[in-house]
């Protein structure tokens, strides 16, 4: 019997001890004018190419996207995403190709974006595709995790719209299902399914394709402010809520027996909503929340208690925003497990995890394959039926060159696809035109270097 206990208060994880460290002032990103909406977005996109933050803009919104090497003092005339007519509520970059970015707005459209590979030296105010089907403002975007060009957006007219942004069209409209403001949305890993929070204190699992109801659970916890909920498995959910007495929590849910929760857990009693992010490799979760100046890790596991708190990432200041980085963008031989992109008022701090271990040898135990960018169905496919497990990848050799070559076809075939089924939705079509921008971007950027060295000789003398 002792002996029992004791193990159960000594749990045996290898990522008891993982610790998150801030970046040094020199890796962070500083001087930018986060976003002041109080809007409960993650305001921020991560790639192993960019940073992509929603920044403060009069007259419209905008979003700023930097190479993850600028770091320090970023220029106040650094060109933006500038072309939405009112402010910018979420962006996500695409998994599949990491030069393209969506984001939504209060202006009620959805706009994709194609980022050259260096960075902006200009405004960029055309997006590739422009999709409009909602009334009101968008506020939650999340790419399908394997299907090609498909995209899923939420607006506060309680719609959900999975868009075929290879063709510029709402492909599944599921407006019927939800009836008031939807706080998630989110797909399991192959995508053949998504589950939804909402306003109206109900946590449903839906067919994406058909817009039709698998499964619901109404108070998924007790309290009225935001639900947010994630896949852990194609069986089990992980929600974050309020109590009655508005304290925080998590809880696990089994879609087979969708009653009660496996467990459920008080986290502390601050207000802002608990963002969570999940790694499937790991089995490790974060949560960060807005307005927190913490991020809490837990491990979930097969067997009870399911869910068991790790440690907390701890610092003065707090988040108006945080971006996750996908695994395959980790330092592996730093035994990095996660990055978080901490945003703060006037900068954007990235955060380390890791777990400490003495050997600089490939540690595959923390690194079981992951998702890599290459799709696994078109979208056509997809919305035709067709569901596909993700194509993973090895971190262990030089992942970074295959990754190249896939990324140049899928995002040639991106726009290709786009160039030839949007029509008119397509703002830079011809390859001509484009050539013809890249010139007198060019003579641009020449005239400014050289109104800058007239500028320089003349203050010298």
């Amino acid at each position: 019997m002792y002996v029992a206990m004791s193990r159960k208060v000594v749990r045996t994880s290898k990522f008891r001890h993982v610790f998150g460290q801030a970046a040094k002032a020199d890796q962070c990103y500083d001087d930018i004018r986060i976003s002041q909406m109080t809007w409960d977005s993650s305001f921020c996109s991560v790639n192993p190419k960019f940073v992509a933050m929603i920044v403060d803009a009069s007259g419209g919104g905008a979003f700023m996207v930097l190479p993850l090497g600028k770091t320090g003092r970023i220029d106040m005339s650094y060109p933006t995403v500038c072309g939405h007519t009112g402010p910018v509520l979420d962006i996500e970059f695409c998994p599949h190709n990491d030069n393209i970015i969506a984001s939504g707005s209060e202006d009620c459209s959805v706009m994709i974006w194609e980022i050259p590979d260096a960075g902006l030296t200009l405004p960029l105010t055309k997006p590739v595709v422009k999709l409009e089907g909602h009334s009101k403002r968008v506020g939650i975007l999340s790419w399908h995790p394997t299907a090609h060009n498909v995209l899923m957006s939420a607006g506060c007219d309680n719609v959900v719209i999975l868009w075929n942004v290879a063709r510029g069209e709402a492909a599944v409209i599921i407006d019927s299902v939800h009836s008031d403001l939807i706080y998630g949305v989110s797909w399991n890993r192959d995508g053949s399914k998504i589950v939804t929070s909402c306003k109206d204190k109900m946590l449903r699992v839906l067919d994406p394709r058909k817009g039709t109801v698998l499964l619901e659970k109404e108070k998924p916890h007790e309290g009225s402010r935001p639900v947010r909920a994630v896949f852990v498995s194609d069986r089990r959910i992980l929600s974050t809520g309020f109590s009655r007495m508005s304290e925080r929590q998590v809880a696990l849910w089994d879609l087979d027996n969708f009653d009660d929760p496996l467990t459920l857990q008080e986290v502390d009693t601050s207000s802002g909503v608990l963002l969570p992010f999940y790694d499937p490799d790991t089995g490790v979760f974060y949560l960060c929340g807005k307005g927190d100046s913490s991020i809490r890790y837990f491990e979930v596991t097969e067997e009870a208690p399911y869910v068991h708190y790790l440690s907390m990432y701890s610092s003065k200041e707090s988040q108006k925003g945080v971006g996750y980085m996908p695994k395959r963008g980790l330092e592996v031989n730093k035994c990095e497990i996660a990055r978080f992109y901490k945003l703060h008022e006037r900068k954007c701090e990235p955060i380390i995890m890791t777990v400490p271990r003495k050997s600089d040898l490939f540690q595959e135990d923390l690194y079981p394959d992951t998702i890599g960018p290459e799709p696994s169905v078109e979208a056509d496919d997809w919305f035709g039926g067709t569901d596909a497990p993700p194509i993973l990848i090895s971190l262990k050799d030089d992942f970074v060159s295959t990754t190249k070559a896939k990324e140049f076809k899928v995002h040639k075939s991106l726009l290709k696809t786009t160039s030839a089924s949007a029509g008119g939705n397509l703002t830079d079509g011809s390859g001509e035109l484009q050539a013809l921008r890249r010139d007198l971007k060019d003579v641009k950027t020449a005239l400014e270097e050289l109104s800058h060295r007239v500028s320089v000789l003349e203050s010298k003398h």
